[in-house]
């Protein structure tokens, strides 16, 4: 699977990118934001891989500009019932000083919650002040503390909508307004049954802005 706007590319998580995510999500930067914070060897990476590749998980490397920069992820999803959670982390620290960790959520977001329709669910530190100040902008509410570290956030389509006009607008104009997202459907996809999923909950109307390739079936949101 692998879904483009512009110069930033999501590709489906694979094994033979485990290693790389396993070294940076080891590293002291990311390691302290997360739940999980102990030393994660390769055979608790490898587990992890075969707990997570199946229709109800979808991770993405995140490239830019040609460079392998990040991992965005809804998992746990609920298909029939419209949840997920969401996860992201950079770590390429020229990215994050960029415009370009708030292009990722707004591209995700845009599939996920207002396409899919589906409610996103993202744990947050509480002293991550920069985190919850973002999240809230994009539409994210304080949905119930988990304990005294975190909070957990909720985002539905309509409190997408309502709350992030202002910055859809600007991505929009970034991105020049006629640029559409691609999503394409490869033939693992068709394999693991995600593809049979996501099919099945796609508006009608995107159908007409579909195509067949060598690589799978494309779609344009």
């Amino acid at each position: 699977m692998i879904i483009s706007k512009g110069d930033i590319v999501f590709r489906r998580l694979k094994e033979e990118d485990i290693e790389l995510v396993r070294k940076w999500r080891n590293s002291a930067d990311i390691s302290r934001t997360m739940i999980y914070k102990e030393h994660i060897t390769r055979e608790m990476q490898k587990k992890w891989y075969k707990s997570i590749d199946n229709k109800f998980n979808l991770y993405f490397i995140i490239e830019y500009k040609g460079e392998k920069v990040g991992l965005i992820n809804g998992k746990n999803i609920d298909w029939e019932k419209k949840l997920m959670e969401t996860g992201v982390f950079f770590w390429d620290r020229r990215v994050l000083k960029s415009h370009i960790p708030t292009k990722c959520l707004l591209i995700f977001a845009e599939l996920g919650v207002k396409i899919f329709d589906i409610t996103a669910f993202a744990k947050i530190r509480k002293d991550n002040i920069n985190a919850r100040r973002f999240n809230k902008f994009l539409g994210f509410e304080v949905y119930k503390d988990i304990d005294p570290e975190y909070q957990l956030y909720k985002m539905n389509k309509e409190s997408y909508l309502k709350r992030s006009k202002i910055i859809r607008k600007a991505f929009f104009i970034i991105s020049s307004g006629t640029e559409y997202i691609g999503f394409l459907l490869e033939k693992g996809d068709y394999d693991c049954g995600i593809a049979q999923l996501i099919e099945k909950n796609i508006p009608n109307s995107i159908f007409s802005k579909s195509k067949k390739t060598d690589e799978g079936n494309l779609f344009y949101f």
